[in-house]
């Protein structure tokens, strides 16, 4: 390992090709690649939202998530091999159901907005979903473990629920959606907002 990570520049990729971990390579453009770039990315936004301060163990959770979003593209760099472990999506699963107890049900819409953090936390989920979507699209041309898109999936579930959680650190809220329609249709029948669910989190 660590020859492999001792020359950093070594120009290989310069026509446009990359290396896959069975020493394979294949476009830049092409499935994988994009797939884990995107993986990456996510890692990278999740570095980024734990410059925040966060509570103690919100942090000790997203720490966990990126050493398995590494092993997740770590599988996705190497066709056939299994990286990442049924305990990665029971923790986020865990983490889910103890976050959420916490929250008020959802009666309308809200917006990527609130704290720093919050704001921080739906850019990570939202590049959750985009990573997921590359992964489905993988899937559709290879075959595939189902544990990469799953934890994807429910990784952008948390997110959201982080989000929410984050803005209410300070005594905070969600910011809500202002729709005029919704105003009106609340007016005319009297009932609450959409139930729980968010434009955002689209399971």
């Amino acid at each position: 390992m660590g020859n492999r990570l001792s020359q950093i520049a070594t120009r290989t990729g310069d026509d446009g090709s990359t290396g896959l971990g069975d020493n394979s390579r294949v476009s830049k453009a092409s499935g994988r690649p994009q797939a884990m770039g995107d993986v990456d990315e996510l890692n990278s936004h999740i570095g980024l939202l734990l410059c925040e301060p966060l509570p103690a163990d919100v942090r000790d959770l997203l720490v966990d998530v990126q050493h398995q979003l590494f092993n997740l593209g770590g599988e996705l760099s190497m066709p056939g091999y299994e990286l990442l472990k049924d305990d990665a999506l029971l923790q986020l699963d865990t983490a889910l159901a103890h976050y959420n107890a916490q929250l008020p049900r959802l009666a309308e819409f809200i917006l990527p907005a609130g704290t720093r953090a919050a704001a921080q936390s739906h850019v990570c989920r939202t590049v959750a979903r985009r990573a997921e979507r590359m992964v489905v699209a993988l899937e559709q041309g290879e075959a595939m473990r189902p544990a990469p898109r799953q934890y994807l999936n429910r990784l952008s579930d948390l997110l959201f629920v982080l989000a929410r959680v984050l803005n209410r650190v300070d005594g905070g809220d969600d910011v809500y959606w202002k729709s005029a329609r919704l105003a009106r249709m609340q007016a005319d029948d009297g009932h609450g907002g959409p139930g729980d669910s968010n434009i955002g989190a689209g399971r």
